[in-house]
């Protein structure tokens, strides 16, 4: 469901892999008896219908079912987590002209995309609260 890296793409605005991550939100918060049924209709695509039109905007993840918004928030935790540093780390790094310019070329940039991943999971934990 998820691909191959197992992992969904999340801009400012709005979810990038929404149908991943819809169909993986739905799967996952199911019952064991909904999952049944939900297998037994052979129509992993067959809902589109209902879900076509509705993107997963910032908006649309704040009105989450609470269990997918749960799920959601415990996975950007993880994913936090699995970080060396914080945000407020990358941002005092960022704000120290003199540490920052210490930095070879290629440690700035992988601050800066440190940075706008963190600034984006917080983001999403703000809208999934």
């Amino acid at each position: 469901m998820v691909g191959e890296e197992g992992a969904f793409v999340l801009g400012w605005d709005e979810v990038l892999t929404e149908e991943e991550l819809s169909v993986t939100l739905k799967v996952l918060c199911m019952s064991e008896e909904e999952f049944k049924e939900y297998k037994e209709q052979d129509g992993w695509e067959d809902d589109s219908e209902e879900e076509e039109g509705s993107t997963l905007s910032n908006e649309a993840l704040s009105r989450l079912k609470p269990p997918c918004k749960r799920l959601l928030y415990d996975s950007v935790l993880l994913t936090l987590e699995s970080y060396a540093s914080d945000l407020k780390a990358e941002q005092d790094l960022l704000n120290n002209k003199e540490a920052y310019e210490k930095l070879s070329r290629r440690e700035q940039q992988a601050l800066h995309v440190r940075y706008g991943q963190k600034r984006i999971l917080h983001q999403l934990l703000e809208l999934v609260r």
